[in-house]
């Protein structure tokens, strides 16, 4: 195993870390707004009210939150990658 090698798994190992660690604060909280989100649409239903389908601050929370999970995710996914070629490069 060359240098290079040894560059690309630990670039890739700290990569992964730096994404899942981004990724996991916003999914913690998208899903808490997810279930807050549900539960009013029961406690509604229950009502026998109509949910208003506007755009409300907890859903554009959610658009915001999600976006940045899936980046931390895309970031983990990328130092994974770098791994496997840092393992498969001769």
């Amino acid at each position: 195993m060359g240098p290079i090698n040894g560059v690309l798994i630990l670039g890739g190992a700290i990569l992964a870390a730096i994404g899942l660690l981004r990724a996991r604060g916003p999914w913690s909280r998208y899903q808490a707004l997810r279930a807050q989100d549900a539960n009013i649409a029961r406690y509604e239903a229950w009502r026998g009210g109509i949910r208003d389908d506007a755009k409300t601050g907890a859903s554009v929370a959610m658009e915001i939150l999600q976006r940045q999970a899936r980046i931390g995710a895309l970031v983990a996914v990328l130092g994974v990658v770098l791994v496997v070629v840092g393992l498969l490069v001769h």
